[in-house]
């Protein structure tokens, strides 16, 4: 028995450890350190109905560290899934993919099991049931027709097949309508139609049943019913009609009857239902008239807010079915001629359910207790039973530390190698509960999860929470400290909770600051700093006012607001708690709403509305709309002022108003405002004092000391302020001592001998009594010394003199008047006065980066040696010369500066292969410390600058000479140029790049061997050792004629050089250069400065007056094309750096851009081979298509086939010669044979013989000769008149090839 006890008192002390067990973090970072047992994340649910047409997906996923593998069990045998091509497990999980388009889906019908492993543990799955879902067709069936007396009870049934999961039952006619039901006629639970009596409107021939299979989604329907009411006299008509094929229910006339249940049959019956179900109690009942149903709890009163009516009363649904729910219940059904009852007792069964959740995780260290719980009911009472890693734990291997106790797991003093995953089984014979529980022994350091430097917002007033999530094992204690640590928080007004969170009831402003979290255990300690940042509310200081404004006039609803200045407020306006209607007339500024042109729609109640992102603060007026024209009965004016006004109850700091109301004017007295007149300090200027309801008539004021008050009371209604009342007699409030001290205290040094203490003075009003004056009090900090002591009146500063330099003092002032001194001060701090630095940087190296760029190192100046408040350091540099004897350059200092105690620094904006000087200095602020040694140092060479120049001259049929100056800037030495150059056609195609390597020295080179009328471009670049450097372009064209031309491309110039003694301004741009090409200009530059908004400018020469700067953003490049600049002008282009407003703007030296002219890609077309051709061309086809057309329309058929061909060859069809598309010379050559019977003398004349085929027949007379061109320029010789008429006739039916060569040469 004793040993008993003490099982059960260790039980109760590990329980109580328990509660306070070590949480798994969530963090992912910290998951991914820790070793951890398996847990299942995701599983199928216990009864799965799959879809026979989609694949099977049976889930189960889990985590752990490492990551677990898994295994199936398959109707509680392993299930080898490489065996079975069908499933396939997807990867990093256990989730199952069956494909079913090779297997029916029924072949996976079974119980499945999910096993997932690592080396910590084991957690299985609970059992999951897959079943194919069903949704087979109604048996075919032949319904007779229904044919029932009027009056009598009616049941159709409807007998769905059975489906998987049950289908869903409702009544439809032929349209798809749902039938209508009435607490006559309606549905039961397993889907019959019942009617408590028939009526002739009941006659139908669709009364079908619809079942709707839901995993499915598929529906079937029942044979349509067809159902007959009729009257005695009408059954006794039809009867033959229906004798053969239909069933007679009745043949005596139906009277009224009291009610009977057609379900539940007998006068009791019972049902089961299981804890958490629906409880659905069924009562139907038929009679005539229809009877009316109605339900009691016998043994109490049914369950609020739990139970419904379904079905007009027919059916009592209790849903989430709890032991209370078991009992008798009564359904009773009455009519005018009696009533009947039924009782149906109802038992609650429950599967198990967990009592208090479903075992937790535990986590412990090595040596320490815990405790797993697993504590779940039932009806009956289930039975429990534990497993480690799947195995009963009766059959797992022996711990010492564990010992199992019915629904409990006792861990003592447990070790590593004791993490494992334990299954709790709950079962009962309605179901059964699986969960799985880690055991995780781990040793861990404290470490906290919270992000560092959080800030925390939360509004003055508020409630504040501070996070500190922490993890660690053993767990870790946690403790909080504020600012300097100089106690713990535990105590008010601070909260600290288990998880660590410290809590504010209510934050104030002194709230604020810096807060440390720190977490400890046996194994370490870590600290995580957070901040507190205690906001001002958002207030409404000036609200709405209810407004009557007569329609067409305006109105202005005002709504003031006062917020924390660093929350940024969002005002919205609301109408009836909507949105304002999207009107021009309702205007919205930052603190009011007006309306224009009052309409009736815009009455209602407006709302102002302002948010921050910690809180928000709203109010409402209503706003009345009246007609233009008043009516007369009543008139809104301002309330008269309240009178009587009286003081009673006279304290010393206190006393009690009352007044008498004035007359209203018919608008509501909505509040008063009690004001009052210092006539001590202040005389004649009211001050408001405090406002209270316009309910009320009196009001307690509280007064400050040593003040002489008269007070006057103002009323408020819709319309406005009434005029004050009478002032009332005066009340003097005693002297006293001062309640407060001055605020704002500083100290300061305007010497380095002195220390000036300053602070904001106290008002007459805050003084509390004569004789104010100040006590100023100040010693050295961090030295053991008495407060010195001073007193001062009149003065807001006091000057101590003789102090130290910049030594730390610690300061007080407090308020004293003649009747007492204030609260004891706060300790301000402040600094004696400034002296300059005694000493330089020390141990100054300089390291080149590049030809532009250098960091400077330096040991930083000892703060005593400062002698002041450390600004930083100041680099001065200054260019000596250029290492380049072309290059002599001279520059002024340059200061970069770097703010706070820098050691090291870069100094950007260097020019390459030059000499430099600099030396660093400290700053405070008083100024600048010595000069530390100054040093030089060379910048290497540098890519260079473009060409300044590229002239193309002597431009020939077949070469062209170029000339060029060096780069302004060389930025090293030049060791030679590159020149390449590519014809381009004329549809601006590019040919293929030719190269030349020219020498340092050289500035001009002519190009053999050019194609002629050709046009060229050219690019040209410097190189130096340090690589090649931009390019200037330029183009021209090869001419034909004699002499030079000039190409029309104007030079791309570098900007006018400095003169050598004139002082550069401090630029962040350096090497800004350009060059002109077919898609713009191209400028390029280097930039070190901080600005980031940088653009070029640029501007036409010479027009600044008529013109702006034209701007182009550069998006962070160091080089922009500037495009759309009109060729033949010349162009001001400069860079732009801009920062703050308050801030100049950083110009670049201006660059003198000029843009080539647009040369003439056009060659004269007259003088083009190619145009020639094509001419040529076109009239000898021309020519071909006259004489097949003059061999068509000849009638007497002369030519025969051979002379046809002839005639192609004819010798005044001459060819073109390729270059000058001249006729060639005639030829006696077999090339150009005489026409067949035709001769060519000597002489070149053309003779006629005896042939009647010769061309002299169609000439039109003279010397057949021809001129220079190869034209006809008379007639042939030898003619006969007679045959020359002839033929003249027919030469003007048929054109003559000689008329149409002649044309074809007078076009040429």
């Amino acid at each position: 028995m004793m040993e008993r006890r003490m099982d059960t008192a260790l039980l109760v002390l590990l329980m109580g450890h328990l509660a306070a067990a070590l949480e798994v973090p969530l963090d992912p970072k910290v998951l991914e350190e820790l070793p951890q047992p398996p847990t299942i994340t995701h599983q199928s649910p216990k009864d799965y109905i799959i879809d026979p047409r989609e694949n099977i997906v049976i889930h189960c996923d889990a985590k752990g560290k490492p990551h677990p593998s898994f295994s199936w069990t398959r109707n509680g045998t392993h299930f080898d899934i490489d065996e079975d091509a069908n499933v396939v497990m997807r990867p990093h999980s256990g989730t199952l993919v069956v494909d079913i388009s090779r297997e029916k889906a029924d072949h996976y019908e079974g119980v499945y099991q999910c096993t997932a492993r690592n080396k910590h543990g084991t957690a299985v799955s609970h059992n999951i049931v897959i079943r194919q879902s069903r949704s087979p067709l109604w048996s075919k069936e032949r319904i007779k027709p229904i044919v029932v007396q009027e009056g009598v009870s009616l049941v159709l049934p409807c007998r769905p097949p059975a489906g998987l999961p049950p289908p869903i039952i409702f009544w439809m006619d032929n349209n798809f309508q749902r039938l209508p039901q009435s607490s006559r006629v309606s549905q039961s639970l397993n889907g019959d139609l019942y009617f408590s009596n028939v009526l002739r409107e009941d006659s139908r021939n669709d009364y079908i049943c619809y079942a709707r299979f839901p995993h499915t989604q598929t529906i079937q329907q029942k044979q349509p019913i067809t159902v007959k009411v009729l009257n005695l006299e009408a059954i006794n008509d039809t009867m033959a009609a229906f004798y053969n094929d239909t069933d007679l229910f009745s043949e005596d006339p139906v009277d009224e009857r009291k009610p009977t249940f057609l379900i539940p049959s007998g006068s009791s019956s019972s049902q089961t239902v299981l804890r958490g179900q629906v409880l659905e109690l069924e009562c139907i009942a038929e009679g005539l008239p229809t009877p009316e149903i109605y339900w009691t709890k016998v043994s109490g009163d049914l369950p609020a807010q739990r139970w419904s009516f379904l079905y007009y009363k027919k059916n009592l649904r209790i849903v989430n079915a709890s032991a209370s729910d078991a009992g008798d219940y009564r359904c009773g059904a009455k009519n005018k001629l009696g009533s009947v009852h039924h009782t149906i007792h109802v038992s609650v069964k429950a599967s198990p359910y967990w009592i208090s959740g479903a075992p937790r995780n535990l986590v412990l260290a090595p040596g320490e207790n815990g405790v797993l719980t697993c504590r779940a009911s039932g009806t009956p009472k289930p039975s429990i039973t534990w497993l480690m890693n799947g195995i009963p734990i009766e059959n797992s291997p022996k711990d010492l530390s564990r010992k199992v106790e019915d629904d409990t797991i006792i861990f003592t003093d447990i070790q590593m190698g004791s993490s494992a995953v334990y299954q709790c089984n709950v079962s009962n014979g309605h179901g059964y509960l699986m969960a799985n529980a880690f055991v995780n022994v781990l040793s861990e350091p404290p470490r906290v999860l919270t992000p560092a430097d959080k800030v925390y917002q939360v509004i003055k007033n508020h409630r504040a929470r501070i996070d500190c999530a922490f993890f660690g094992s053993p767990i870790p204690k946690i403790t909080w400290f504020k600012d300097s640590r100089s106690s713990t928080l535990d105590g008010d007004p601070y909260i600290q909770h288990d998880n660590g969170t410290l809590e504010i009831h209510t934050a104030q402003a002194r709230n604020s600051g810096k807060y440390t979290c720190a977490a400890r255990n046996m194994l370490g300690i870590f600290e995580n700093h957070v901040y507190l940042e205690v906001k001002e509310p958002t207030r409404i200081l000036k609200q709405p006012e209810y407004k009557v404004v007569q329609r067409g006039r305006s109105v202005v609803f005002e709504c003031k607001v006062k917020h924390d200045p660093t929350l940024v407020p969002t005002m919205t306006w609301l109408k009836d708690d909507g949105e304002l209607p999207d009107d021009e007339r309702l205007i919205v500024d930052s603190d009011s709403l007006t309306i224009t042109d009052v309409t009736e729609s815009d009455g209602g109640v407006y709302t102002c509305v302002m948010n921050t992102t910690l809180d928000h603060d709203s109010a409402s007026a209503e706003l009345t709309v009246v007609e233009a024209t008043p009516t007369p009965a009543v008139v809104y004016e301002r309330p008269d002022p309240p009178t009587d006004l009286e003081l009673t109850d006279q304290k010393k700091r206190s006393v009690q108003l009352t007044w008498t109301p004035g007359d209203e004017h018919n608008s509501p007295i909505q509040k008063f405002l009690i004001q009052y007149d210092d006539s001590l300090h202040h005389r004649g200027h009211w001050h408001n004092l405090t406002e209270v309801p316009g309910t009320r008539t009196t009001a307690h004021l509280k007064l400050s000391p040593y003040v002489h008050h008269t007070f006057r009371v103002l009323a408020l209604n819709a319309m406005g302020f009434s005029r004050p009342s009478f002032p009332s007699r005066m009340f003097k409030t005693e002297p006293a001592a001062p309640d407060e001290n001055p605020k704002d205290v500083e100290g300061f040094g305007t010497e380095h001998d002195n220390l000036v203490i300053s602070w904001k003075p106290l008002t007459g009003l805050q003084s509390n009594g004569p004789g104010l004056r100040y006590r100023v009090m100040w010693r050295q900090k961090a030295v053991e010394s008495d407060w010195s002591t001073v007193t001062v009146s009149n003065n807001s500063r006091f000057v101590v003199s003789g102090t130290p330099t910049f030594v730390p003092y610690e300061l007080k002032v407090q308020a004293v008047n003649d009747h007492g001194v204030g609260p004891e001060p706060d300790i301000a701090h402040g600094y004696s006065g400034e002296d300059l630095p005694v000493a330089a940087p020390e141990n100054v190296q300089l390291v080149v980066l590049n030809s532009t760029l250098a960091e400077v190192h330096w040991d930083p100046v000892p703060h005593k040696l400062i002698r002041g408040h450390l600004k930083g350091y100041k680099v001065y540099y200054w260019k000596e010369r250029s290492l380049h004897k072309h290059n002599p350059f001279h520059m002024e200092k340059l200061i970069l500066m770097f703010s706070g105690n820098h050691s090291h620094g870069m100094v950007p904006g260097l020019h390459p292969f030059s000499l430099y000087s600099f030396n660093v200095r400290v700053y405070n602020g008083k100024g600048e410390g010595p000069v530390s040694p100054t040093q030089q140092f060379e910048t290497p060479e540098g890519v260079p600058g473009a060409p300044t120049s590229l002239i193309v001259t002597n431009s020939n049929l077949d070469t062209l000479t170029l000339e060029w100056s060096p780069p302004h800037d060389r930025k090293g030495r030049i060791t030679g140029y590159t020149l390449k150059y590519q014809p381009v056609n004329n549809s601006n195609e590019l040919g293929p790049v030719e190269e030349l390597a020219l020498l340092a020295n050289e500035t001009s080179v002519t190009l053999p061997n050019l194609k002629y009328s050709t046009r060229y471009k050219f690019y040209l670049n410097a190189k130096t050792v340090k690589g090649e450097g931009p390019v200037i372009s330029q183009e021209a064209v090869t001419i034909v004629d004699e002499g030079s031309t000039q190409s029309s491309h104007p030079i791309a110039q570098a900007p006018p050089r400095r003169p050598p003694n004139e002082a550069l301004p401090v630029s962040p741009f350096g090497n800004v250069s350009s060059s002109v090409g077919e898609d713009g200009a191209l400028i390029s530059w280097e930039y070190w400065g901080p600005e980031k908004n940088v653009y070029v400018e640029y501007i036409v020469e010479n027009s600044e007056g008529e013109q702006e700067w034209q701007k182009e953003p550069v998006n962070g490049s160091q080089n922009v094309v500037l495009k759309g600049l009109k060729g033949g002008l010349s162009y001001r282009v400069r860079l732009v750096a801009k920062g703050h407003h308050d801030q100049p703007l950083h110009h670049s030296e201006e660059l003198l851009v000029t843009v080539p002219a647009v040369a003439s890609r056009q060659v004269d077309i007259a003088t083009q081979g190619w145009f020639i051709g094509l001419m040529c061309a076109i009239a000898l086809l021309i020519l071909i298509l006259l004489i097949i057309c003059f061999i068509q329309r000849n009638k007497g058929g002369k030519y025969p086939v051979k002379e046809k061909e002839d005639a192609h060859t004819d010798p005044e069809f001459q060819p073109m010669k390729e270059d000058d598309c001249t006729f060639g010379e005639y030829s006696d050559n077999e090339d150009h044979k005489p026409l067949k019977g035709s001769r060519t003398p000597s002489n070149g004349t053309v003779k006629r013989d005896d042939s009647d085929d010769s061309l002299v027949d169609y000439g039109e007379g003279g010397d057949g000769q021809f001129n220079e061109d190869g034209s006809f320029i008379g007639q042939y010789s030898g003619k006969s008149g007679s045959r020359d008429t002839a033929v003249g006739h027919e030469s003007s039916e048929a054109p003559s090839p000689i008329n149409a060569m002649n044309s074809l040469n007078s076009f040429v």
